[in-house]
């Protein structure tokens, strides 16, 4: 991607599925983001699934900045506070190739919707050089116009499915038709990959999708609902990660108005999800409940980005895969 296209995106940005409309040069769009790459942390990340972490761990860059306003958001500080340092499209490169250096297995984009641009262009400076996956790790809430510009770049999808219902969706993330929208873009991840595909004799994946969601207390039934909706998908199209670490984080413990769900979810909430998982016949990841801890959430110290120019835990397979 060259730079006249990336100005012409941003100028008028359309990226997410808000479809804003705003012209970045003047102002950010919802996202926060203005018209340079701005990240938190760019280091070895140990907590993704097995197949993903491996035992190098994945080589994740988190973007400052989001298209949701989840209220539980453990990641608050860069997707809604604008903590992060901006940087170029050649530091990044070079961010890529260090982390592959250090041994990750894959580089890991973390919250990359405001900033795809930009990231291919990046992405092509040292295509010729990076030999690990790319993921691209997101809140669903996505474009497929921009999920397409991703395909040939993108290995692997990692994606939330967070809500079914659409009252869900706009009280706790303001995400009007998070539903319709984060199925459509699952269904054209799972076109760009096909079914998931694994390096020969490792276990770590090669290709694919995997579906991420995080069971919510007492909303347990919107979460079977979205099961049942991802059935149709084909469950040999993708993988699931049903992920038990809600925490109560941000606006859950100083808002009455969400009084709901400050707490931790009960065990009974998260089998009854799982169950349904395996009822349906999906393949995937559970968590263990010791994952709901907060020290799971990584420190947004601008670890491997400082130095820069300016320009899941506790996973275990499920049916065995």
């Amino acid at each position: 991607m060259d730079e006249e296209t990336i100005r012409k995106l941003y100028s008028d940005c359309s990226l997410c599925a808000r479809r804003c409309h705003a012209d970045r040069y003047d102002k950010p769009g919802f996202c926060m983001a203005g018209p340079r790459i701005k990240a938190a942390r760019a280091a070895i990340h140990m907590w993704e699934e097995p197949v993903l972490a491996g035992s190098g761990g994945s080589g994740a860059v988190f973007f400052s900045g989001c298209t949701l306003r989840c209220v539980f958001c453990q990641n608050h500080e860069i997707s809604s506070e604008g903590y992060g340092k901006e940087i170029s499209a050649k530091a990044l490169a070079d961010i890529f190739l260090r982390l592959q250096e250090e041994g990750a297995e894959n580089i890991d984009l973390v919250t990359a919707s405001q900033f795809v641009p930009e990231v291919l262009y990046a992405l092509d400076m040292v295509k010729d050089r990076l030999i690990i996956p790319v993921i691209y790790n997101s809140g669903g809430y996505e474009s497929i116009e921009t999920l397409k510009l991703l395909e040939g770049y993108v290995d692997i999808y990692l994606p939330d499915v967070k809500y079914c219902s659409d009252e869900l969706s706009v009280r706790l993330s303001k995400a009007p038709g998070y539903f319709d929208t984060a199925i459509a873009a699952v269904r054209e991840m799972i076109r760009q990959t096909g079914k998931p595909e694994f390096f020969p004799g490792s276990g770590k994946l090669k290709k694919g999708t995997i579906i991420r969601h995080m069971v919510l207390p007492g909303k347990r039934r919107d979460s079977i609902r979205i099961l049942n909706e991802l059935e149709k998908l084909g469950t040999d199209n993708f993988l699931i990660s049903v992920m038990s670490q809600y925490t109560p984080f941000y606006k859950v413990k100083t808002d009455n108005a969400f009084n709901d769900m400050n707490r931790r979810i009960f065990s009974f909430e998260y089998d009854e999800v799982v169950d349904e998982a395996l009822r349906l016949g999906m393949n995937g990841f559970m968590q263990e409940k010791s994952s709901a801890k907060e020290e799971y959430t990584p420190a947004f110290d601008l670890k491997g980005i400082e130095d820069q120019p300016c320009g899941a835990g506790d996973l275990k397979s499920m049916n065995n895969v």
